[in-house]
């Protein structure tokens, strides 16, 4: 039951409503006084949406935490936050509907109550889904920055691949070229090493031309042939002979071993002579005869010689048993023993 005492000056009393009666109590101007002084009640405008705005706040301040919270069980990673859209002035908008409402119905608050109670819910769905926003963004930028961090991990171990394949190909080119290099120095050096030793031969060869055209010069003598083996001396006995006895040096050698000059002369016979085959009769300057008999050829026949020139070659002609040559020296017309006067001129037979 509603008590009408009069309420205490400059105060706005409300009567409560009994219990099991629930009603509302709209002061006039005869149940209200004014207050005194400067404490005056003022009409109250956009407060519920004052209050919405506050419990918006509060959602959002939740819900971000919420987020930030989730993100802190990640990788720490560094991140940006995203721009988002500005926000409408939420007072001002729901203070205007307050005044158009409560201008309506000459100022009764009782209609604003429907539109605030229906606009709260709204906002604090609006705040929320602006936080799941903000927190989504932060999570895939926090994605996106673990994913590029990975990628340049990925690009530098590729890089670092790359780096040592090119040394390892520079490696082995410079391997390469300084193996081609030692081979190129190594046969450089075996040319130079077989052009010296042909240069030595050359000089070696013309040293010993030039040591044979001096000895001859100089009247030197020289083997009638190499290689051979002595088989008859001069005077021996027996009936291969017709004289009974050997008148010459047989040099028993392979058939076309070079017979040479032994001295400096001229060819004064060269041709077949019975019993000897084909013979070359040489006269030195002395006038002494040197008889080359059953050669197998003959390379000079007439002019001078010098000694040691090739003049025929070993064989078997005439009244032979095998291939040999014999050698007579003549003085005078008489035979002489080849083996002392090829000695007394310092050759060693």
């Amino acid at each position: 039951m509603a008590s009408n005492s009069p309420a205490p000056e400059g105060i706005d009393v409300q009567e409560q409503p009994t219990a099991g009666a629930w009603g509302e109590w709209n002061p006039t101007e005869d149940s209200a006084r004014p207050p005194r002084g400067k404490h005056r009640v003022l009409k109250q405008r956009g407060g519920l949406a004052r209050s919405s705005t506050v419990l918006g706040v509060g959602v959002i301040a939740a819900v971000g935490a919420g987020g930030i919270a989730t993100a802190q069980d990640r990788p720490q990673v560094a991140i940006s936050l995203p721009s988002l859209p500005p926000l409408p002035d939420l007072p001002e908008a729901l203070g205007g509907a307050d005044r158009s409402a409560g201008d309506s119905d000459g100022g009764s608050t009782r209609t604003a109550e429907p539109a605030r109670s229906g606009i709260i819910p709204q906002q604090a769905d609006r705040r929320s889904d602006a936080g799941e926003l903000l927190r989504s963004r932060i999570l895939q930028q926090a994605e996106s920055q673990q994913e590029a961090a990975a990628a340049q991990e990925r690009a530098e171990v590729e890089r670092v691949a790359q780096e040592a394949a090119a040394q390892q190909a520079r490696d082995a080119q410079a391997a390469k070229e300084a193996a081609e290099k030692a081979a190129a120095e190594a046969a450089e050096k075996a040319a130079a090493e077989e052009a010296r030793q042909a240069q030595e031969a050359k000089e070696a060869a013309e040293a010993k031309a030039k040591a044979e055209s001096a000895a001859r010069s100089a009247g030197a003598f020289f083997l009638p042939t190499s290689a051979y083996t002595l088989t008859s001396h001069y005077g021996d006995s027996g009936s291969m002979w017709s004289s009974g006895h050997h008148t010459g040096l047989d040099f028993a050698a392979p058939t076309g071993t070079p017979v040479k000059a032994v001295g400096g002369g001229k060819i004064i016979s060269a041709g077949w002579s019975g019993a000897y085959g084909y013979r070359i009769v040489l006269e030195l300057p002395d006038g002494t005869e040197i008889w080359y008999c059953h050669l197998s050829s003959m390379s000079v026949t007439g002019g001078s010689v010098a000694g040691g020139d090739t003049i025929g070659r070993v064989g078997a002609t005439g009244n032979v048993t095998g291939p040999h040559l014999h050698l007579e020296v003549r003085q005078g017309g008489v035979t002489v023993d080849p083996l002392s006067w090829l000695t007394a001129r310092g050759l060693n037979v």
